[in-house]
């Protein structure tokens, strides 16, 4: 099995912060700038080129989390593909808070693929709760954060979706 930079939690954890304790390191010494970091995903054959880190991630959120086969995969799976979605949006988040990825289409068609989309959100909702409420607040704490430019209507929708979705789960009616 292959995995990518968006599948396992640890690949932001610990390659994203790295990137953080070079950028700290470097703005300590009076450097300011961006620390680069390349990757090379080698598949057999020829023609493994280093890719920067921003390119890869762009292409993995855009084949994954942003494209509409993947997220009917998931999705049909009911509780453990909801989780998978769940997950993709925390390492979304992980890897702008330790690598600065910060894209506002990823962000912006992940919350117009899983929330926007009444069909899609309640097909979430009803097969995993606490993943689609975690998708909300990790859209909610990335717009909070500076790491998504998310419209003000946009974000009032979500939160008032979190606080329905916490009433919900709490029992409060």
């Amino acid at each position: 099995m292959e995995y990518g930079l968006t599948d396992i939690q640890e690949y932001y954890a610990n390659t994203g912060a790295l990137m953080r304790a070079a950028e700290d390191a470097r703005r300590r010494r009076g450097r300011e700038g961006k620390v680069g970091c390349s990757i090379v995903e080698y598949f057999g054959g020829e023609g493994s080129e280093p890719k920067e880190i921003e390119d890869v991630l762009k292409l993995e959120y855009r084949s994954k989390l942003l494209n509409p086969k993947w997220a009917e995969a998931m999705v049909s799976q009911g509780s453990g593909g909801a989780f998978e979605v769940s997950q993709r949006m925390t390492a979304l988040l992980g890897w702008g808070a330790t690598a600065n990825f910060s894209e506002n289409f990823v962000w912006d068609q992940a919350v117009e693929t899983y929330v926007e989309d009444a069909e899609m959100a309640d097909r979430l909702r009803k097969s995993n709760p606490e993943a689609f409420r975690n998708v909300l607040r990790r859209s909610i704490e990335a717009a909070r954060r500076g790491m998504w430019d998310a419209d003000e209507d946009k974000l009032e929708m979500l939160m008032e979706l979190y606080r329905e979705m916490d009433d919900k789960l709490e029992g409060v009616e």
